[in-house]
């Protein structure tokens, strides 16, 4: 009921939207005098903060329509290579840039925001690597024919989408997606796979959070299943495409996301609101880029939500060596020749220090040079795959180990 609520609220205040946005295009107008005086700004200030707190936020573009290889500006082209229900794999082609960049398929987290979640990480890797990308589809629009998602099949998507690009692909799992990958990583070893991956970056992932466990650690293991079930599972509603779908709905995880840090968001909205009155339409406009793309979330399919609780983060089953996908239980010891690097980042307050690193612990048969670890000081979870440091001081070293461990590449070098 709690999803249908949501949805009535919102469809109740939206006269009271309409009303915000009419004051604030009267206010704002340029051909009125009263436009320019404190007054009038500061009513289009809280009419528009109004709008902005109480709308729904749409999927964000990835809006990159360049990139700069070997100091030429070339066009990118987002296109759909392959589809599946519940996720497409998007290709960021280059026109007229050379063929022998190394191909990385980055698996974005299904966490409750949308891949886009990602673009300055594909906005810096793609001068130097032919990027593709898992754009996960929205639960809620997905119907109950197509069936369930579970950890089985997300898995299964991770060797799919391996398939459909060929050998010698790399890979990169942010976050979430650290331990659904190195479980495909394992399978496909063990099955001497001639797709597996050439090498996998695990960008501060779960992969055993038993090691310097975090807030958003200790909240898993203290609630009981039973609790999650009850409490955050709910029904998508019937004007939806994935009507009567069972899912962790995006609101419930971004009010999760704003509790965690609830004086911060206050303060950022203060700050704007201030920043409207004073007319700085610069930092007015940079509020609202990030928070176009913090707000805006999807529902997660509840089997893929509440397996994860169970098996990542109370039951530590990659790291104790229980994990089964389909029936086959997870051995890293099959890897022996994929490559491996584990990022992580000082001040992660979502991913704790060591749970990345711990996948070295069990990579027992991978030789020492196959592997790398980096642990980037002074910087949070989202520090690790955007900004400034993760341009300057994280990439070199992926780039670096991917280009490393490339047969391609390597093959050229033999030559």
């Amino acid at each position: 009921m709690l999803y249908h609520f949501h949805e009535f609220q919102h469809a109740a205040m939206a006269p009271m939207r309409a009303v915000a946005r009419a004051m604030h295009e009267v206010y704002t107008h340029p051909w009125l005098p009263t436009t320019y005086t404190t007054f009038a700004k500061t009513l289009a200030a809280g009419a528009d903060m109004f709008e902005r707190v109480t709308r729904k936020y749409p999927k964000p573009p990835f809006d990159l329509p360049t990139t700069v290889v070997r100091g030429e500006t070339v066009p990118v082209v987002e296109e759909v290579t392959f589809s599946l229900p519940f996720c497409n794999l998007l290709h960021f082609k280059r026109p007229g840039a050379r063929g022998d960049d190394p191909r990385l398929l980055i698996v974005a987290p299904l966490s409750g925001h949308y891949a886009t979640l990602l673009r300055g990480t594909v906005e810096a890797l793609l001068p130097d690597h032919d990027i593709y990308i898992t754009d996960w589809v929205n639960a809620r629009d997905v119907p109950l024919s197509a069936g369930q998602f579970c950890l089985d099949t997300y898995v299964d998507y991770v060797r799919r989408f391996l398939h459909h690009l060929g050998p010698n692909t790399h890979v990169m799992a942010v976050c979430q997606p650290a331990v659904p990958v190195t479980a495909a990583a394992a399978l496909m070893a063990e099955d001497a796979d001639p797709m597996r991956p050439s090498s996998i970056t695990l960008m501060g992932g779960p992969i055993d959070t038993r090691a310097n466990p975090t807030a958003v650690n200790q909240f898993a293991t203290e609630k009981e299943m039973d609790w999650f079930v009850h409490h955050v599972i709910h029904t998508v509603p019937l004007q939806y495409e994935g009507r009567l779908r069972k899912v962790y709905p995006g609101f419930l995880q971004l009010s999760g996301f704003m509790s965690m840090n609830m004086d911060r968001h206050m303060d950022a909205h203060l700050r704007y609101f201030r920043h409207l009155v004073r007319g700085d339409g610069d930092s007015a406009s940079q509020h609202r880029a990030f928070y176009d793309e913090y707000m805006s979330v999807m529902d997660l399919p509840a089997e893929f939500y509440l397996q994860t609780i169970r098996k990542v983060f109370k039951e530590w089953q990659l790291p104790r060596g229980l994990l089964e996908i389909d029936g086959r239980r997870v051995d890293l010891g099959h890897v022996r020749d994929i490559a491996f690097m584990s990022v992580e980042g000082e001040k992660d307050d979502i991913t704790g220090v060591g749970q990345t690193k711990a996948v070295h612990d069990l990579l027992v048969n991978l030789p020492q040079e196959k592997q790398r670890y980096h642990m980037q000081p002074k910087v949070g979870h989202y520090g690790i795959f955007n900004g400034r440091r993760w341009r300057e001081e994280i990439l070199p070293h992926v780039r670096d180990f991917i280009r490393a461990n490339d047969k391609a590449l390597l093959g050229d070098q033999a030559a």
